[in-house]
């Protein structure tokens, strides 16, 4: 019969992962900022993988316009704050884990006292604004910054860091925020990119592989293609 111990047994035969890294993901504490299309899949997947401390940032409320693809949620739950049903939904899921909500908007006046209490801030935000801000002040605190980004059936994901951060990317932030993305997407857009910016949360905090640091991935869901580019 299976016990709680058994949980992370398969990602624990990678040996990637093992229990050193499981350790890893245990002690990490990681923000999600916004718990929407990106945040479902993202704030999901970090709790079903362990992550011992995490923090969902939203004020937003659940709308019917949100169920296709924001799978935290249920057509009860709509007109209820984002950030408290979520972290009820995700203790449920892992009960071995923290999940504390934020039932506010990241602004100039608290990004800095919440981003400060966690090691990796993920992108679950949908506007341009947001993305300086959380760049700005993880570039200021010395935190990974993981990246995302959707629009109809394509994708963006990025790691920044001081080295190169989302400024690198849009050097021009009076001009990005001219800039109106279209609310238009296919509900798995937003699940495959959130599922790959997990993938960068986790290589941060186990040490494997090659972070997305200095270089944008490109997904087009229509063609199939993937492609990563260089933006040093």
């Amino acid at each position: 019969m299976d016990t709680l111990e058994d949980r992370y047994l398969r990602q624990q035969m990678l040996p990637e992962i093992g229990p050193e890294g499981q350790a890893k993901i245990a002690a990490a504490k990681v923000l999600v900022v916004g718990v929407g299309g990106l945040g479902s899949p993202i704030s999901i997947y970090l709790a079903a993988a362990g992550v011992g401390t995490l923090g969902l940032v939203d004020s937003d409320v659940v709308s019917v316009t949100n169920l296709h693809r924001q799978i935290l949620y249920d057509e009860h739950e709509v007109g209820a704050s984002k950030a408290l049903c979520a972290k009820q939904k995700l203790s449920k899921l892992n009960s071995t884990i923290q999940v504390m909500a934020f039932d506010e908007k990241l602004n100039p006046d608290n990004a800095e006292k919440l981003i400060s209490q966690f090691d990796i801030v993920v992108d679950g935000t949908d506007n341009f604004a947001s993305r300086f801000l959380i760049n700005d002040t993880c570039t200021r605190l010395g935190k990974p910054y993981v990246y995302g980004a959707i629009c109809g059936f394509e994708g963006q994901v990025s790691v920044f860091t001081s080295r190169c951060d989302y400024r690198t990317l849009f050097p021009d932030e009076e001009q990005a925020r001219q800039l109106q993305p279209s609310k238009a997407v296919i509900g798995i857009t937003p699940a495959i990119v959130g599922s790959f910016e997990v993938g960068e949360v986790l290589k941060l905090i186990c040490g494997y592989g090659e972070p997305l640091i200095g270089k944008l991935l490109v997904i087009d869901i229509k063609t199939l293609q993937i492609n990563t580019v260089s933006i040093v």
